[in-house]
Order: C-alpha cells, then structure tokens, then sequence
C-alpha cells in the first residue's frame, strides 16, 4: 500500500433486530464479550465502553487455547445514538459505523481504514467474521 492515503474497507450485514436493541448489543460490555471476535476458538473476556465523544473502548480478544491475545481500542470522535459512531483506534485508523433503521431491522454498515501488514483481504474476511457474529449474537439474543 506504501505511504499513499489510507484503503478504506467497507463491510455490512443486516441484522432481524430493531435498531435500539442492536445498539444496545453493540455497545454494552455485557454484549460486547458475547460476540466481539471472529471465529469460535477467540473469546473476548474482558471489555470497557465510555461510549461518548472523547470517551475510550477497550476489548481484550484472546485464543482460548492462551497462544495469542491482544487489546482492540481506541477514542470516540462521534457518537450519534442508534444512528452512528465513529472512533479513532490507537494505532490512528479510523472506523465509521453506520445503524440504518429498516422496519425492524437493521443494516450495519462499517468503514475502517486498512492497516498496511495484512492483506486488504484479510482484514476484510476477519472483520466481516466479527460483524457476522454479531448479527448471529443479536438475532439469537432478542428471543431470549
């Protein structure tokens, strides 16, 4: 990619969830280490939300077999309620995410800037793994 402006990589799902609950699943903690990873052998045990302008994240994603983990976080610069939010991550990328209101569900749109170590496709498949969690997590999630 080299010293050019950043890719922007856009993933999206649609999840069978109106739009305030799928917020509150993307934004509470208690939510958040229930579906914040990518494949079934990574958990999230841990995870903190000030969600507000200013305010800091933090999720702590790990392999369950211990061979791997790493903090994810970063500092909200918008944050509109059930419509959008956009933060800074610590290593300077941006991430834009987009709640759209579709009758009683919701489309999840999400635009980050690639980082330069791992392929565009890569980064691409693992994050769309995350969101496609999620939609699993809040779909199964509002019957309970």
């Amino acid at each position: 990619m080299g010293t050019g402006s950043p890719v922007t990589i856009t993933i999206e799902t649609i999840v069978h969830s109106p739009v305030e609950s799928v917020w509150a699943y993307w934004t509470e903690p208690k939510h958040i280490t229930q579906w914040s990873f990518a494949s079934d052998d990574w958990h999230t045990p841990y995870a903190e939300n000030d969600l507000k302008v200013g305010g800091k994240f933090v999720s702590r994603m790990e392999a369950k077999d211990g061979s791997f983990g790493f903090d994810f976080g970063g500092v909200y610069d918008e944050v509109s309620l059930n419509e959008s939010i956009t933060y800074t991550i610590a290593d300077g990328r941006q991430v834009k995410i987009a709640f759209i209101r579709q009758d009683n569900d919701t489309k999840i749109i999400e635009s980050f800037d690639a980082e330069e170590t791992n392929a565009v496709e890569m980064q691409q498949a693992g994050w769309q793994a995350i969101l496609n969690n999620f939609k699993k997590y809040a779909e199964a999630a509002k019957e309970e």
